[in-house]
């Protein structure tokens, strides 16, 4: 009597299970809805169209969360902004879904180099030649911005409003 009604919620925590892992999509099966709207944010980046690319790339990913492209042209539209703050984290998103893509990992060491954070920034480049073996345009690109390094940036000087005497 004791061991039947742990049996019993035993085979009910299985059964739950397994029909919730069975319910998922595998990780290679993007919405098709999700894939459309990323095509149509395409379109929009060439034609210009930021705002609007922005709007249809975020809905591409609300769709479907692990649609890597949105997160990546995301990214690259913050990154054409002077966003690098948003940019980083838009490729760390990319990353997670897929942590050897050597454009997010590229973007995302550019948007660090422009950030200031150089030595991140070559801790993707170091990734990045584990993972191309040979040299890849990858690379080659971030060693390029993380030798030009930082943006130099100055401080805007403020001159006092002038005393009416």
């Amino acid at each position: 009597m004791r061991f039947s009604s742990v049996g019993i919620a035993a085979a009910l925590t299985l059964v739950c299970v397994s029909t919730s892992l069975s319910g998922q999509r595998p990780d290679s099966q993007i919405d098709a809805r999700s894939l459309q709207l990323l095509a149509q944010g395409r379109t929009l980046v060439a034609a210009g169209n930021l705002d609007g690319a922005t709007d249809v790339l975020e809905t591409a990913a609300a769709v479907d969360p692990r649609n890597r492209g949105a997160f990546v042209l995301m990214a690259q539209i913050a990154s054409t902004r002077g966003l690098p703050g948003k940019a980083i984290r838009l490729y760390r998103e990319a990353l997670l879904l897929e942590p050897n893509d050597l454009r997010a990992l590229r973007g995302q060491g550019e948007a660090l180099v422009a950030k200031g954070a150089v030595i991140k920034a070559r801790e993707n480049l170091a990734k990045i030649k584990t993972l191309c073996k040979t040299q890849c345009a990858d690379a080659t690109q971030l060693s390029a911005v993380i030798a030009k390094g930082p943006p130099i940036t100055t401080a805007q000087v403020v001159k006092p409003a002038a005393t009416p005497e």
